[in-house]
Order: structure tokens, then C-alpha cells, then sequence
């Protein structure tokens, strides 16, 4: 079982590989590395459209959706605990401030402060 996870990921990689140098070759986007901070910077984004704090990129107005900003709010207080003692230092950091920010304009929103 271990050989076959083993060539599935070499396989993946193989192929991956060649369709960024495709891309670079036909000077198409080629997205970034996935990170932990890009990855919770994507989130905290994703919880500030449910906020209505920023627009949504589909229909280009703010709307409120503060069920899904607490969900993906919660997903990264989960991700804190399951991840700690595994940060980097910046990592740990954003993340940190990232949940502060975010459950701060929550916690603002269900008491009416912000509109």
C-alpha cells in the first residue's frame, strides 16, 4: 500500500510539473506554490466577504452572510489547535491575528455595531 502511495505522488508531481512548464511555455498563468499562510489569508478573505465587510467578487457587492463567516471562522480557530507547535513563527502570527481580527468584527456584527 505504501508503494502505491508512494508512485501516486510521484505521478502527481510528475504531472504537475509539466503542466506549470506548459503553462510558462504559452506565458499562462501559473498559480502559486500552496502555503499554510496563502492558505489562511485565502480563508480570512473568504470570511470577511461573509461579513460583508468586502465585496463578493461574483456579484460585486457587499452581502452579509454571517452563518458562513462564523463556519469558516471556526474552521480557522480548528486549524490554530490542530496545528500547534507545527507553525513557523510567521505562520503562528497570522494566523493569530487573522482569527483576532476576524471573530473581533464578528462578535462586532451580532451586536449591531457595525453596519
Amino acid at each position: 500500500m505504501d508503494e502505491i502511495r508512494k508512485n501516486s505522488d510521484e505521478n502527481w508531481k510528475e504531472t504537475v510539473g509539466k503542466e506549470k512548464e506548459d503553462l510558462k511555455k504559452e506565458n499562462k498563468f501559473v498559480p502559486p506554490e500552496p502555503d499554510f499562510s496563502f492558505f489562511i489569508t485565502t480563508l480570512s478573505l473568504q470570511a470577511s466577504i461573509g461579513l460583508g465587510v468586502m465585496a463578493n467578487p461574483v456579484t460585486n457587492k457587499k452581502e452579509e452572510d454571517l452563518t458562513q463567516a462564523k463556519f469558516i471562522i471556526d474552521t480557522l480557530g480548528m486549524l490554530k489547535e490542530k496545528t500547534k507547535g507545527n507553525l513557523n513563527p510567521d505562520e503562528a502570527s497570522l494566523l493569530e491575528n487573522l482569527l483576532y481580527e476576524l471573530r473581533l468584527q464578528y462578535v462586532s456584527k451580532t451586536k449591531g455595531e457595525v453596519k
